[in-house]
Protein backbone atom coordinates (compact mmCIF):
# COMPACT_ATOMS: atom_id res chain seq x y z
CA UNK A 1 0.00 0.00 0.00
CA UNK A 2 1.58 3.16 -1.12
CA UNK A 3 0.43 6.60 0.32
CA UNK A 4 -0.40 9.67 -1.64
CA UNK A 5 1.00 13.27 -0.99
CA UNK A 6 -1.02 16.41 -2.54
CA UNK A 7 -1.81 19.98 -1.23
CA UNK A 8 -4.29 20.28 0.98
CA UNK A 9 -7.60 22.97 0.36
CA UNK A 10 -5.72 24.77 3.31
CA UNK A 11 -2.79 24.91 0.99
CA UNK A 12 -0.48 23.05 2.88
CA UNK A 13 0.85 19.72 1.85
CA UNK A 14 -0.59 16.86 3.10
CA UNK A 15 0.62 12.83 2.87
CA UNK A 16 -2.49 10.83 2.73
CA UNK A 17 -2.98 7.06 3.45
CA UNK A 18 0.27 6.73 5.47
CA UNK A 19 -0.62 2.91 7.58
CA UNK A 20 3.16 2.92 8.88
CA UNK A 21 3.69 3.44 12.82
CA UNK A 22 6.75 3.87 15.17
CA UNK A 23 10.36 2.76 14.05
CA UNK A 24 8.79 1.94 10.37
CA UNK A 25 7.92 5.59 10.55
CA UNK A 26 11.41 7.41 11.22
CA UNK A 27 13.19 5.04 8.99
CA UNK A 28 11.27 6.10 5.72
CA UNK A 29 12.47 9.23 4.46
CA UNK A 30 9.55 10.85 3.13
CA UNK A 31 7.67 10.52 6.59
CA UNK A 32 10.25 11.34 8.97
CA UNK A 33 10.57 14.70 10.56
CA UNK A 34 13.06 13.58 13.64
CA UNK A 35 12.73 16.06 16.14
CA UNK A 36 10.39 17.86 14.32
CA UNK A 37 7.48 15.66 14.68
CA UNK A 38 4.75 17.26 17.07
CA UNK A 39 3.41 15.88 20.23
CA UNK A 40 0.05 14.77 18.10
CA UNK A 41 1.78 13.58 15.85
CA UNK A 42 4.04 11.24 18.46
CA UNK A 43 1.32 10.06 19.92
CA UNK A 44 -0.60 9.22 16.63
CA UNK A 45 2.07 7.34 15.19
CA UNK A 46 3.35 5.60 17.81
CA UNK A 47 6.79 7.83 18.49
CA UNK A 48 6.72 8.23 21.55
CA UNK A 49 9.55 6.84 23.14
CA UNK A 50 11.23 6.61 19.88
CA UNK A 51 12.50 10.32 19.87
CA UNK A 52 14.14 12.73 22.72
CA UNK A 53 11.83 14.71 24.00
CA UNK A 54 12.74 18.47 21.97
CA UNK A 55 10.77 19.49 19.30
CA UNK A 56 12.49 21.39 17.32
CA UNK A 57 11.54 23.69 14.46
CA UNK A 58 12.93 24.71 11.26
CA UNK A 59 15.65 26.72 11.37
CA UNK A 60 17.54 24.67 14.08
CA UNK A 61 16.98 21.35 12.66
CA UNK A 62 18.83 23.06 9.23
CA UNK A 63 21.52 24.40 11.45
CA UNK A 64 22.14 21.46 13.28
CA UNK A 65 22.37 19.22 10.09
CA UNK A 66 24.53 21.70 8.15
CA UNK A 67 27.00 21.61 10.95
CA UNK A 68 27.60 17.94 10.65
CA UNK A 69 27.97 18.45 6.83
CA UNK A 70 30.78 21.68 7.82
CA UNK A 71 32.69 18.92 10.06
CA UNK A 72 33.60 16.86 6.87
CA UNK A 73 35.89 19.94 6.29
CA UNK A 74 37.56 20.00 2.56
CA UNK A 75 36.70 16.88 1.77
CA UNK A 76 33.99 17.20 -0.64
CA UNK A 77 33.50 13.64 -1.20
CA UNK A 78 32.20 13.49 2.16
CA UNK A 79 30.11 16.03 2.51
CA UNK A 80 28.58 14.15 -0.33
CA UNK A 81 28.41 11.00 1.49
CA UNK A 82 26.70 12.86 4.43
CA UNK A 83 23.90 15.00 2.25
CA UNK A 84 23.15 11.62 0.58
CA UNK A 85 22.62 9.74 4.63
CA UNK A 86 20.74 12.74 5.11
CA UNK A 87 18.41 12.14 2.00
CA UNK A 88 18.24 8.51 2.84
CA UNK A 89 17.01 9.29 6.37
CA UNK A 90 14.67 12.43 5.94
CA UNK A 91 14.19 13.64 2.89
CA UNK A 92 12.29 17.12 3.87
CA UNK A 93 15.36 18.05 5.65
CA UNK A 94 17.49 17.12 2.85
CA UNK A 95 16.07 19.99 0.84
CA UNK A 96 15.87 22.74 3.34
CA UNK A 97 19.68 21.68 4.42
CA UNK A 98 20.16 22.23 0.50
CA UNK A 99 18.02 25.22 0.04
CA UNK A 100 19.40 27.02 3.01
CA UNK A 101 23.17 26.62 1.81
CA UNK A 102 22.78 26.87 -2.14
CA UNK A 103 26.31 27.85 -3.21
CA UNK A 104 28.01 25.57 -1.16
CA UNK A 105 26.27 22.21 -1.62
CA UNK A 106 24.77 22.49 -5.53
CA UNK A 107 28.96 21.71 -6.03
CA UNK A 108 28.91 19.04 -3.52
CA UNK A 109 25.18 16.83 -4.61
CA UNK A 110 25.65 17.37 -8.10
CA UNK A 111 28.78 18.76 -10.31
CA UNK A 112 31.82 18.45 -9.89
CA UNK A 113 31.67 16.55 -6.74
CA UNK A 114 29.10 13.90 -8.07
CA UNK A 115 31.80 12.46 -10.77
CA UNK A 116 34.09 11.25 -7.92
CA UNK A 117 30.83 9.49 -6.23
CA UNK A 118 29.80 7.40 -9.87
CA UNK A 119 33.56 6.41 -9.82
CA UNK A 120 33.63 5.22 -6.23
CA UNK A 121 30.36 4.17 -6.27
CA UNK A 122 30.43 0.85 -5.48
CA UNK A 123 32.89 1.14 -2.15
CA UNK A 124 30.62 3.86 -0.91
CA UNK A 125 27.09 1.77 -1.66
CA UNK A 126 24.92 2.36 1.45
CA UNK A 127 21.23 2.35 0.21
CA UNK A 128 19.59 2.12 -2.97
CA UNK A 129 17.27 4.74 -4.18
CA UNK A 130 15.11 4.48 -7.71
CA UNK A 131 15.49 1.72 -10.04
CA UNK A 132 18.26 -0.55 -11.58
CA UNK A 133 16.82 -2.14 -15.00
CA UNK A 134 19.27 -5.13 -16.54
CA UNK A 135 19.04 -7.62 -18.71
CA UNK A 136 17.63 -9.67 -16.75
CA UNK A 137 14.76 -8.32 -16.26
CA UNK A 138 13.45 -8.29 -20.01
CA UNK A 139 10.05 -9.14 -20.47
CA UNK A 140 9.10 -7.84 -16.53
CA UNK A 141 10.53 -4.59 -16.45
CA UNK A 142 6.35 -3.77 -16.44
CA UNK A 143 6.37 -5.56 -12.84
CA UNK A 144 9.99 -3.95 -12.11
CA UNK A 145 8.55 -0.49 -12.33
CA UNK A 146 5.49 -1.42 -10.09
CA UNK A 147 8.33 -2.21 -7.71
CA UNK A 148 8.95 1.76 -6.93
CA UNK A 149 7.89 3.43 -3.54
CA UNK A 150 5.68 5.84 -5.03
CA UNK A 151 2.30 5.44 -7.81
CA UNK A 152 2.62 8.59 -9.06
CA UNK A 153 5.11 9.18 -11.16
CA UNK A 154 5.53 12.51 -12.48
CA UNK A 155 8.82 13.03 -13.59
CA UNK A 156 11.61 10.09 -14.37
CA UNK A 157 15.41 10.16 -15.18
CA UNK A 158 17.18 7.69 -16.88
CA UNK A 159 20.54 6.85 -17.84
CA UNK A 160 22.38 3.66 -18.97
CA UNK A 161 25.56 4.88 -16.80
CA UNK A 162 27.66 4.92 -19.82
CA UNK A 163 28.74 9.01 -20.45
CA UNK A 164 28.49 10.05 -17.19
CA UNK A 165 29.83 13.76 -16.79
CA UNK A 166 33.59 13.75 -18.81
CA UNK A 167 34.24 10.73 -16.97
CA UNK A 168 33.21 8.05 -19.31
CA UNK A 169 31.66 4.37 -18.77
CA UNK A 170 30.73 4.10 -14.62
CA UNK A 171 28.60 1.49 -14.58
CA UNK A 172 26.05 1.17 -11.80
CA UNK A 173 27.84 4.00 -10.45
CA UNK A 174 25.92 6.63 -13.30
CA UNK A 175 22.64 5.75 -10.50
CA UNK A 176 23.96 8.97 -8.73
CA UNK A 177 23.49 11.41 -11.82
CA UNK A 178 19.40 10.55 -12.12
CA UNK A 179 19.14 11.29 -8.04
CA UNK A 180 21.41 14.10 -8.18
CA UNK A 181 19.21 15.64 -11.22
CA UNK A 182 15.84 15.09 -9.40
CA UNK A 183 17.80 16.73 -6.16
CA UNK A 184 18.30 19.50 -8.47
CA UNK A 185 14.22 19.37 -9.84
CA UNK A 186 12.73 19.47 -6.42
CA UNK A 187 14.67 22.68 -5.25
CA UNK A 188 14.80 24.09 -8.56
CA UNK A 189 11.01 23.50 -9.27
CA UNK A 190 9.58 22.48 -6.35
CA UNK A 191 8.73 18.83 -7.99
CA UNK A 192 8.15 17.18 -4.87
CA UNK A 193 10.38 14.16 -4.45
CA UNK A 194 7.56 11.60 -3.97
CA UNK A 195 6.78 11.93 -7.78
CA UNK A 196 9.95 11.47 -8.95
CA UNK A 197 11.98 8.46 -10.32
CA UNK A 198 15.59 7.62 -10.58
CA UNK A 199 16.56 4.98 -13.03
CA UNK A 200 19.27 2.87 -14.07
CA UNK A 201 19.69 1.22 -17.25
CA UNK A 202 22.17 -1.20 -15.77
CA UNK A 203 23.23 -3.27 -19.44
CA UNK A 204 26.47 -4.00 -18.13
CA UNK A 205 29.80 -1.66 -18.41
CA UNK A 206 32.53 -1.79 -20.47
CA UNK A 207 34.87 -0.57 -17.82
CA UNK A 208 36.72 -3.31 -17.51
CA UNK A 209 38.29 -2.10 -14.02
CA UNK A 210 34.68 -2.13 -12.91
CA UNK A 211 34.25 -5.64 -13.71
CA UNK A 212 37.82 -6.79 -12.32
CA UNK A 213 36.57 -4.96 -8.67
CA UNK A 214 35.16 -7.76 -6.28
CA UNK A 215 33.07 -5.26 -4.63
CA UNK A 216 30.91 -3.58 -7.74
CA UNK A 217 27.56 -3.64 -7.44
CA UNK A 218 26.16 -3.53 -11.36
CA UNK A 219 25.04 -5.89 -13.41
CA UNK A 220 28.72 -7.58 -14.06
CA UNK A 221 28.56 -7.88 -18.15
CA UNK A 222 30.02 -6.37 -20.99
CA UNK A 223 27.62 -3.83 -22.48
CA UNK A 224 24.90 -5.05 -23.99
CA UNK A 225 24.36 -3.69 -27.77
CA UNK A 226 22.82 -3.71 -31.09
CA UNK A 227 19.43 -5.35 -31.24
CA UNK A 228 19.11 -6.54 -27.86
CA UNK A 229 20.06 -2.87 -26.34
CA UNK A 230 16.89 -1.75 -28.76
CA UNK A 231 14.90 -4.01 -27.33
CA UNK A 232 15.35 -3.46 -23.67
CA UNK A 233 14.64 0.26 -24.60
CA UNK A 234 11.84 -0.48 -26.38
CA UNK A 235 10.37 -2.82 -23.90
CA UNK A 236 11.14 0.55 -21.05
CA UNK A 237 9.56 2.95 -23.02
CA UNK A 238 5.92 0.60 -23.49
CA UNK A 239 6.25 0.02 -19.57
CA UNK A 240 6.78 3.64 -18.68
CA UNK A 241 3.85 4.76 -21.37
CA UNK A 242 2.02 2.08 -19.68
CA UNK A 243 2.66 2.60 -16.16
CA UNK A 244 2.25 6.66 -15.89
CA UNK A 245 0.72 7.81 -19.22
CA UNK A 246 2.17 11.71 -19.59
CA UNK A 247 5.04 11.26 -17.09
CA UNK A 248 7.74 13.39 -18.83
CA UNK A 249 11.13 11.22 -18.90
CA UNK A 250 14.32 12.65 -19.10
CA UNK A 251 17.42 10.63 -21.35
CA UNK A 252 20.68 11.47 -18.91
CA UNK A 253 24.19 10.36 -20.01
CA UNK A 254 23.95 8.71 -22.89
CA UNK A 255 26.66 8.47 -25.37
CA UNK A 256 26.31 10.10 -27.90
CA UNK A 257 25.33 8.01 -30.70
CA UNK A 258 22.48 6.61 -28.39
CA UNK A 259 21.83 9.68 -27.08
CA UNK A 260 20.69 10.92 -30.76
CA UNK A 261 18.71 8.00 -31.62
CA UNK A 262 16.73 7.70 -28.84
CA UNK A 263 16.00 11.20 -28.54
CA UNK A 264 15.05 11.19 -32.27
CA UNK A 265 13.45 8.21 -31.94
CA UNK A 266 10.86 9.05 -29.00
CA UNK A 267 10.59 12.04 -28.52
CA UNK A 268 7.07 12.21 -29.93
CA UNK A 269 6.11 8.79 -28.12
CA UNK A 270 6.31 10.66 -25.02
CA UNK A 271 7.25 13.49 -23.53
CA UNK A 272 10.75 13.65 -23.20
CA UNK A 273 13.80 15.27 -23.71
CA UNK A 274 17.49 14.91 -23.32
CA UNK A 275 19.28 17.43 -21.10
CA UNK A 276 22.68 16.80 -22.27
CA UNK A 277 21.80 17.76 -25.53
CA UNK A 278 18.55 20.07 -25.29
CA UNK A 279 19.50 21.37 -21.68
CA UNK A 280 22.57 22.22 -22.37
CA UNK A 281 21.59 23.85 -25.72
CA UNK A 282 19.24 25.88 -23.74
CA UNK A 283 21.68 26.92 -21.13
CA UNK A 284 25.00 27.80 -23.22
CA UNK A 285 22.26 29.93 -25.84
CA UNK A 286 21.03 31.93 -22.65
CA UNK A 287 24.44 32.88 -21.65
CA UNK A 288 24.92 34.34 -25.17
CA UNK A 289 22.15 35.86 -25.65
CA UNK A 290 23.27 38.13 -22.04
CA UNK A 291 26.71 38.73 -23.48
CA UNK A 292 25.10 40.17 -26.24
CA UNK A 293 23.54 42.63 -23.93
CA UNK A 294 26.84 43.04 -22.53
CA UNK A 295 29.20 43.54 -25.80
CA UNK A 296 25.99 44.91 -27.82
CA UNK A 297 26.04 42.10 -30.12
CA UNK A 298 22.73 40.82 -31.69
CA UNK A 299 22.42 36.55 -32.05
CA UNK A 300 22.67 37.14 -35.43
CA UNK A 301 26.14 39.23 -35.29
CA UNK A 302 27.59 36.41 -33.58
CA UNK A 303 30.55 34.09 -34.93
CA UNK A 304 30.35 30.76 -32.79
CA UNK A 305 33.33 28.27 -33.00
CA UNK A 306 32.32 25.05 -31.21
CA UNK A 307 35.17 22.64 -30.00
CA UNK A 308 33.52 19.62 -29.44
CA UNK A 309 31.05 17.76 -31.64
CA UNK A 310 29.74 15.22 -29.44
CA UNK A 311 25.78 15.33 -27.95
CA UNK A 312 26.48 18.67 -26.10
CA UNK A 313 28.73 20.53 -28.95
CA UNK A 314 25.70 19.28 -31.33
CA UNK A 315 22.86 20.10 -28.85
CA UNK A 316 24.10 23.76 -28.41
CA UNK A 317 24.64 24.39 -32.20
CA UNK A 318 21.32 23.39 -32.58
CA UNK A 319 19.32 25.75 -29.90
CA UNK A 320 21.94 28.51 -31.48
CA UNK A 321 20.43 28.35 -34.50
CA UNK A 322 16.86 28.02 -33.88
CA UNK A 323 17.40 31.28 -31.96
CA UNK A 324 19.42 32.71 -35.26
CA UNK A 325 16.55 31.79 -37.82
CA UNK A 326 14.06 33.29 -35.29
CA UNK A 327 15.77 36.53 -35.51
CA UNK A 328 15.67 36.17 -39.06
CA UNK A 329 19.31 35.37 -39.82
CA UNK A 330 20.69 32.75 -42.05
CA UNK A 331 19.35 28.99 -42.24
CA UNK A 332 22.69 27.87 -43.22
CA UNK A 333 24.70 27.77 -40.14
CA UNK A 334 27.40 27.82 -42.11
CA UNK A 335 27.61 31.43 -42.02
CA UNK A 336 28.08 31.87 -38.40
CA UNK A 337 29.10 28.56 -37.22
CA UNK A 338 32.14 25.78 -37.18
CA UNK A 339 32.80 23.42 -35.35
CA UNK A 340 35.69 21.09 -34.87
CA UNK A 341 36.29 17.50 -32.95
CA UNK A 342 39.17 15.36 -32.63
CA UNK A 343 40.21 15.21 -36.40
CA UNK A 344 39.60 19.17 -36.92
CA UNK A 345 37.54 20.85 -38.58
CA UNK A 346 34.38 19.33 -39.37
CA UNK A 347 34.31 19.24 -43.26
CA UNK A 348 31.22 17.48 -45.31
CA UNK A 349 33.83 16.18 -47.42
CA UNK A 350 35.08 13.90 -44.36
CA UNK A 351 34.98 10.38 -45.16
CA UNK A 352 32.63 8.30 -42.32
CA UNK A 353 31.10 11.45 -40.77
CA UNK A 354 29.06 10.89 -38.31
CA UNK A 355 25.41 11.71 -38.78
CA UNK A 356 24.60 13.79 -36.33
CA UNK A 357 27.51 16.12 -37.21
CA UNK A 358 26.20 16.39 -40.74
CA UNK A 359 24.06 18.84 -40.19
CA UNK A 360 27.14 21.60 -38.85
CA UNK A 361 29.68 20.70 -41.21
CA UNK A 362 31.42 22.74 -43.51
CA UNK A 363 31.78 22.87 -46.93
CA UNK A 364 35.69 22.03 -47.77
CA UNK A 365 36.98 25.37 -49.25
CA UNK A 366 40.16 24.85 -48.09
CA UNK A 367 39.88 26.72 -44.46
CA UNK A 368 42.47 26.07 -42.05
CA UNK A 369 42.48 22.37 -40.35
CA UNK A 370 44.41 23.71 -37.57
CA UNK A 371 43.07 25.44 -34.29
CA UNK A 372 44.75 28.61 -34.17
CA UNK A 373 45.00 28.66 -37.75
CA UNK A 374 41.22 28.13 -38.15
CA UNK A 375 40.68 31.06 -35.34
CA UNK A 376 42.80 33.56 -37.50
CA UNK A 377 41.18 33.24 -40.48
CA UNK A 378 37.12 33.03 -38.71
CA UNK A 379 37.58 35.67 -36.81
CA UNK A 380 35.06 34.17 -33.88
CA UNK A 381 33.29 36.15 -31.25
CA UNK A 382 32.35 33.26 -29.31
CA UNK A 383 34.22 29.97 -28.33
CA UNK A 384 33.00 27.20 -26.60
CA UNK A 385 34.63 23.72 -25.52
CA UNK A 386 32.87 20.60 -24.66
CA UNK A 387 35.29 18.46 -25.44
CA UNK A 388 36.14 16.35 -22.13
CA UNK A 389 39.98 17.75 -23.03
CA UNK A 390 41.60 19.85 -20.21
CA UNK A 391 43.40 22.95 -21.66
CA UNK A 392 42.83 23.12 -25.36
CA UNK A 393 41.96 26.59 -24.94
CA UNK A 394 45.23 27.46 -24.28
CA UNK A 395 47.22 31.23 -24.70
CA UNK A 396 47.58 30.25 -28.47
CA UNK A 397 44.03 29.91 -28.81
CA UNK A 398 42.97 32.59 -26.58
CA UNK A 399 45.65 35.85 -27.60
CA UNK A 400 44.19 34.45 -31.22
CA UNK A 401 41.04 34.89 -30.47
CA UNK A 402 41.53 38.15 -28.45
CA UNK A 403 43.13 40.08 -31.77
CA UNK A 404 40.09 40.05 -33.82
CA UNK A 405 37.51 40.80 -31.11
CA UNK A 406 37.28 43.19 -28.31
CA UNK A 407 35.51 41.16 -25.92
CA UNK A 408 35.70 37.47 -26.58
CA UNK A 409 32.86 35.51 -25.03
CA UNK A 410 34.41 31.96 -23.66
CA UNK A 411 32.94 29.10 -22.66
CA UNK A 412 34.78 25.96 -21.30
CA UNK A 413 31.92 23.78 -20.42
CA UNK A 414 33.61 20.41 -19.81
CA UNK A 415 33.36 18.65 -16.65
CA UNK A 416 34.43 18.08 -13.70
CA UNK A 417 37.13 20.70 -13.02
CA UNK A 418 39.87 18.70 -14.12
CA UNK A 419 38.48 18.57 -17.66
CA UNK A 420 37.76 21.67 -18.43
CA UNK A 421 39.16 23.34 -21.41
CA UNK A 422 40.07 26.64 -20.27
CA UNK A 423 41.42 28.04 -16.42
CA UNK A 424 39.70 30.84 -15.78
CA UNK A 425 42.60 33.13 -14.60
CA UNK A 426 44.49 32.07 -17.77
CA UNK A 427 41.65 33.28 -20.21
CA UNK A 428 41.49 36.54 -17.84
CA UNK A 429 45.29 37.28 -18.56
CA UNK A 430 45.44 36.55 -22.19
CA UNK A 431 42.86 39.23 -22.89
CA UNK A 432 43.65 41.85 -20.79
CA UNK A 433 40.38 41.54 -18.17
CA UNK A 434 38.03 41.55 -21.18
CA UNK A 435 36.75 38.36 -21.82
CA UNK A 436 33.31 37.02 -20.73
CA UNK A 437 33.85 33.67 -19.24
CA UNK A 438 31.47 30.45 -18.38
CA UNK A 439 32.01 27.35 -17.28
CA UNK A 440 30.64 23.92 -16.66
CA UNK A 441 32.52 23.36 -12.63
CA UNK A 442 32.36 26.29 -10.04
CA UNK A 443 35.34 28.86 -10.16
CA UNK A 444 36.26 31.22 -7.85
CA UNK A 445 36.29 35.03 -8.83
CA UNK A 446 39.65 35.85 -10.74
CA UNK A 447 41.28 38.73 -9.58
CA UNK A 448 42.81 41.28 -12.29
CA UNK A 449 44.32 44.38 -11.73
CA UNK A 450 41.86 46.56 -9.48
CA UNK A 451 39.27 44.36 -10.71
CA UNK A 452 37.45 41.12 -9.42
CA UNK A 453 36.03 38.96 -11.99
CA UNK A 454 33.37 36.04 -11.30
CA UNK A 455 33.66 33.32 -13.40
CA UNK A 456 29.81 32.18 -14.19
CA UNK A 457 28.99 28.54 -13.94
CA UNK A 458 27.44 27.41 -17.21
CA UNK A 459 25.08 25.29 -14.91
CA UNK A 460 21.83 23.33 -16.67
CA UNK A 461 20.56 23.45 -13.38
CA UNK A 462 19.82 26.74 -14.66
CA UNK A 463 17.17 26.03 -16.98
CA UNK A 464 16.39 21.82 -16.37
CA UNK A 465 13.75 22.39 -13.43
CA UNK A 466 11.26 24.61 -15.09
CA UNK A 467 11.48 23.37 -18.58
CA UNK A 468 10.45 20.32 -16.58
CA UNK A 469 7.79 21.86 -14.31
CA UNK A 470 6.66 23.83 -17.12
CA UNK A 471 5.62 20.54 -19.40
CA UNK A 472 4.34 18.65 -16.45
CA UNK A 473 2.04 21.63 -15.45
CA UNK A 474 1.35 22.05 -19.34
CA UNK A 475 0.47 18.58 -19.64
CA UNK A 476 2.70 18.68 -23.23
CA UNK A 477 2.21 15.58 -25.12
CA UNK A 478 6.08 16.53 -26.28
CA UNK A 479 8.91 18.96 -25.44
CA UNK A 480 9.83 21.28 -28.04
CA UNK A 481 12.34 23.36 -29.76
CA UNK A 482 9.92 26.65 -28.95
CA UNK A 483 9.98 25.55 -25.77
CA UNK A 484 13.26 25.22 -25.27
CA UNK A 485 13.82 28.87 -26.56
CA UNK A 486 10.95 30.15 -24.52
CA UNK A 487 13.47 28.54 -21.52
CA UNK A 488 16.11 30.61 -22.79
CA UNK A 489 15.40 33.67 -23.71
CA UNK A 490 13.44 34.01 -20.14
CA UNK A 491 16.38 32.96 -18.38
CA UNK A 492 18.57 35.77 -20.62
CA UNK A 493 16.21 38.47 -19.30
CA UNK A 494 17.00 37.40 -15.79
CA UNK A 495 20.28 38.69 -15.54
CA UNK A 496 20.15 42.02 -14.00
CA UNK A 497 22.18 44.59 -15.70
CA UNK A 498 24.11 44.92 -12.69
CA UNK A 499 25.52 41.13 -13.14
CA UNK A 500 26.49 42.56 -16.53
CA UNK A 501 28.15 44.81 -15.64
CA UNK A 502 30.51 42.41 -13.19
CA UNK A 503 31.22 39.95 -16.22
CA UNK A 504 28.23 37.51 -15.10
CA UNK A 505 26.44 35.89 -17.56
CA UNK A 506 23.72 34.20 -15.42
CA UNK A 507 21.62 35.55 -12.26
CA UNK A 508 23.46 34.06 -8.82
CA UNK A 509 22.74 30.54 -8.27
CA UNK A 510 20.61 31.27 -5.46
CA UNK A 511 17.81 33.01 -7.35
CA UNK A 512 16.87 29.27 -8.71
CA UNK A 513 14.07 28.98 -7.14
CA UNK A 514 12.19 32.23 -8.90
CA UNK A 515 14.37 31.80 -12.17
CA UNK A 516 12.91 28.29 -12.25
CA UNK A 517 8.84 29.28 -11.97
CA UNK A 518 9.80 32.19 -14.56
CA UNK A 519 11.26 29.44 -16.85
CA UNK A 520 8.36 26.94 -15.84
CA UNK A 521 6.02 29.36 -16.77
CA UNK A 522 7.59 30.62 -20.10
CA UNK A 523 7.74 26.74 -20.98
CA UNK A 524 4.40 26.47 -20.03
CA UNK A 525 3.01 29.19 -22.42
CA UNK A 526 5.14 28.11 -24.94
CA UNK A 527 3.23 24.45 -25.27
CA UNK A 528 -0.35 26.06 -24.99
CA UNK A 529 0.59 28.26 -28.01
CA UNK A 530 1.70 25.27 -30.05
CA UNK A 531 -0.88 23.40 -29.54
CA UNK A 532 0.43 20.82 -27.44
CA UNK A 533 -0.14 21.62 -24.19
CA UNK A 534 -3.51 22.54 -21.95
CA UNK A 535 -5.71 25.14 -23.37
CA UNK A 536 -5.27 27.38 -20.09
CA UNK A 537 -4.79 30.93 -19.86
CA UNK A 538 -1.35 33.21 -18.34
CA UNK A 539 -3.41 33.05 -14.83
CA UNK A 540 -4.39 29.65 -14.93
CA UNK A 541 -0.71 28.66 -15.57
CA UNK A 542 0.29 30.87 -12.58
CA UNK A 543 -2.35 29.13 -10.43
CA UNK A 544 -1.38 25.72 -11.39
CA UNK A 545 2.26 26.54 -10.67
CA UNK A 546 1.18 27.91 -7.02
CA UNK A 547 -0.21 24.21 -6.96
CA UNK A 548 2.25 22.11 -7.92
CA UNK A 549 5.35 23.68 -6.19
CA UNK A 550 6.46 22.26 -2.92
CA UNK A 551 7.70 24.59 -0.33
CA UNK A 552 9.84 22.07 0.90
CA UNK A 553 8.14 22.44 4.36
CA UNK A 554 7.14 19.19 6.18
CA UNK A 555 3.70 17.41 4.88
CA UNK A 556 1.34 17.01 7.56
CA UNK A 557 0.69 13.49 7.68
CA UNK A 558 -2.97 11.14 7.45
CA UNK A 559 -3.17 8.25 8.52
CA UNK A 560 -4.88 5.30 6.99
Amino acid sequence: MKYQIERGQDGHWVMRGVWKRGAAVLSDPLLNKGTAFSREERELFALEGLLPTEITDHDTQVSRAFEHISDKGANALEKYIGMAALQDRNETLFYQVLASHIRELIPIVYTPTVGQAAQSFSHLFRRGRGLWITPDHTGRIHEILGHSRIDDVRLIVVTDNERILGLGDQGAGGMVIPVGKLALYTLGAGIHPAFTLPISLDVGTDNQALLDDPLYVGWPHPRLRGRAYDELIEEFVEAVRRHWPGALLQWEDFKKANAFRLLDRYRNVLPSFNDDIQGTGVVVAAGLLAAGRATGMKITDQRILMVGAGAAGVGISRQIRHLVEEAGGPTDPSHYLAMFDTAGLVTLDRPDLEDHKIEFARPNTGEPADLVAFIEAFHPTVLIGTTGQSRVFDEAVITTMARHVDRPVVMALSNPTSKTEGVPSEIIACTQGKALIATGSPFDPVEYGDLVIPVSQCNNVYVFPGIGMGAIVSGARKVTDGMFSAAAVTLADLVSDEDLARGSLYPPIEELRPISRAIAAAVARAARDEGIGKLIGDTAIEAALDDHMWDLEYPRLEPV
